[in-house]
């Protein structure tokens, strides 16, 4: 039941996902026929990310409180009534107040991985974790390629297709998914971690610790992803295609790190290990991308970067389940989801900066901060619960 629950939840969030990253190759061409200026496309584009920092904690403490599967099929509801009013909207007040809603529900991807953490063992739970990471990330791939198709037949077109998707996932959801067990045979190391993290409860200090790391290695990589087309541009040639595939790279490399890596290196070395091997990755990483010569380098550091992200994400998220009671695993993992949203908004905007100062300095910079994810998670009190000594 664990397992088949594992993929239930995984594809629940894939479709979900892929419902909304469908609109998004279409959206620009329509707020712009509504007259949107460059900051309203801004307020447009950071909308989902704002509401989803605000939401994520919140659906996570709910789920703690109320179950996790009411939360799951509340969000797939509100996903399918956004995408719905999407299509129907000609202003872009009712746009933006649609993609506050999308990203209020997207917010239950604190929910997913707290549903994951209950439902699987402690010795899979990273892979579970890395798998849910692989599923969305996926859905960022093939989403916007399908919107691409379905472009042609016009904005409201996609925005319907996607609420069609977001209303099937509810149907199969309310079939399908369970609400799991809140509290799995817990294996002895996780039970002895849980009880040394009970004390410092949702805002202690490990919490604090691998929130910042998920931020600072968010920043990082959305950074990289915010000034590459115009480092690739003004350094290589590249056109938008050059960019759009090397991006696809990246996309590939975290996924496949994701698919499978993740959880074996977890189970030999433990998370907290992986985490920070992943965020050094990111930063020597980042280095070579500020000092890289050809566009091969360039691509090989791209594609190096995102799979270091690849393994750290999922760590963390799965040392975020661990550092404390199972009561309060929801609202642990909603900070988390938080932090990353943060740092989407707060990412791209100061890599911009930057790049403006000198084409190198987002990536040196970005170095630096994935060094400082790194020391953030060997820094976590309750380190000693993931040794891969512990899970093996």
């Amino acid at each position: 039941m664990r397992r088949s629950a594992q993929l239930v939840i995984s594809a629940t969030v894939f479709v979900d996902l892929l419902g909304f990253t469908l609109i998004l190759p279409a959206l620009p061409f329509y707020a712009s026929g509504l007259g949107a200026t460059g900051v309203w496309f801004g307020a447009l584009m950071s909308a989902y990310s704002v509401a989803q920092l605000v939401a994520a904690p919140v659906l996570g403490r709910l789920s703690d409180r109320y179950g996790r599967r009411p939360l799951v099929l509340l969000a797939l509801a509100g996903s399918a009534v956004s995408m719905t009013f999407t299509g129907l909207s000609t202003s872009l007040a009712g746009l933006l107040a649609c993609r506050l809603l999308a990203g209020a529900c997207g917010g239950s991807i604190s929910v997913a991985q707290a549903y994951l953490a209950d439902a699987v063992p402690a010795g899979r739970r990273t892979g579970a974790m890395a798998q849910l990471g692989a599923a969305i990330g996926l859905a960022f791939v093939i989403g916007p390629a399908l919107g691409g198709v379905l472009a042609p037949l016009g904005f409201a077109a996609c925005a319907y297709a996607a609420a069609g998707l977001a209303a099937a996932n509810l149907v199969a959801a309310l079939v399908w998914l369970p609400e799991p067990d809140r509290r799995p045979a817990a294996e002895p190391h996780e039970a002895a971690a849980e009880r040394r993290g009970s004390a410092a409860g949702v805002t202690g200090r490990p919490v604090a610790l691998l929130a910042g790391s998920g931020f600072l290695a968010m920043a990082a990589f959305v950074g990289m992803e915010t000034t590459l087309a115009f480092l690739g541009r003004d350094r290589y040639g590249w056109d938008a295609t050059a960019i759009g595939l090397a991006l696809a790279a990246a996309g590939l490399a975290m996924a496949l790190v994701q698919a499978g890596l993740v959880g074996w290196l977890a189970r030999r070395w433990g998370d907290a290990r992986v985490a920070a091997a992943g965020a050094v990755t990111m930063a020597a990483c980042m280095a070579a991308v500020a000092v890289s010569v050809t566009w091969w380098q360039c691509l090989a550091a791209v594609c190096l970067l995102a799979a270091g992200h690849g393994l750290l994400t999922p760590t963390v998220s799965s040392l975020l389940a661990a550092a404390g009671p199972p009561e309060q695993r929801g609202a642990r993992l909603g900070t988390g989801q938080s932090a990353g949203a943060a740092a989407r908004i707060a990412g791209p905007a100061a890599a911009g900066l930057l790049f403006d100062a000198g084409a190198a300095l987002p990536y040196l910079a970005g170095a630096a901060v994935a060094a400082l994810a790194a020391v953030a998670v060997l820094a976590v009190p309750t380190l000693e619960h993931a040794g891969g000594e512990e899970r093996a």
